[in-house]
């Protein structure tokens, strides 16, 4: 079984997510006791997400592909930056370690052809939402991504940093996000993306009424599988 390495702690609230899933899923096909071979290079939150929002981009870089050098030298054989916002990066990590980098938008668009869609909201960080860097990700699946409208796109962005990445989740934002999805269906969406790790601590399928694709336990289980097919 291979290790898995994550950078994580983007926040730690999803971080939790991949540690969980993957040993799920490594138990639920070994059996027994087995857990996943693990390493997690947890950073510092605020210190990312103040530079991200003075746009210190070649920062951030510098943090995370210096992380993914600690895991791959501590025997990770495989490295995945738990975060929609920061995959923004995760082409810099890969250039600068010589093990596979599972980019989230890869698997993410890998299980939205495999349900059979092909038009698919997107809900995340307006960062995320906003900049190429993960939509041509997502359309080089042969996806179609809507996003929501402005002020729609804001009141997602506030939610996560205000209140999802300091673990609180209240109903009025559960109610509000169910209600952008709802919109993005009814412009065509077939489903919707969670496409920030933490969106998916506060809404689920059974609060939508079109499927939502939650990006940490999509990537986490690809990393399994990763993990186990070696």
């Amino acid at each position: 079984m291979r290790a898995i390495g994550l950078i994580g702690g983007l926040s730690w609230e999803s971080t939790v997510i991949y540690y969980q899933i993957i040993n799920q899923r490594v138990r639920e096909r070994l059996g027994g006791s087995h857990s996943a071979n693990s390493l997690i290079w947890s950073i510092d939150y605020t210190t990312v997400e103040n530079l991200v929002f003075a746009g210190r981009w070649d920062e951030v870089s510098t943090l995370l592909t210096d992380a993914g050098r600690k895991l791959e030298d501590l025997g990770a054989d495989v490295l995945l930056v738990c975060s929609n916002t920061f995959s923004r990066v995760s082409d810099d990590v890969a250039r600068a370690t010589s093990v596979p980098v599972l980019h989230i938008a890869d698997a993410v668009g890998a299980e939205v052809r495999a349900r059979g869609m092909r038009k698919v909201g997107l809900l995340g960080t307006r960062f995320t939402m906003e900049q190429p860097f993960y939509r041509d990700r997502l359309a080089a699946h042969g996806l179609d991504v809507v996003v929501p409208r402005r002020e729609q796109r804001e009141l997602v962005h506030h939610v996560i940093f205000d209140e999802l990445v300091r673990g609180v989740l209240r109903e009025p934002s559960r109610d509000a996000y169910a209600r952008i999805v709802a919109g993005l269906a009814d412009d065509g969406a077939e489903g919707v993306i969670l496409g920030c790790t933490e969106i998916e601590l506060l809404i689920s399928d059974k609060d939508t009424s079109v499927p939502v694709l939650p990006s940490a336990r999509i990537h986490a289980e690809a990393a399994a599988g990763f993990a186990l097919a070696g």
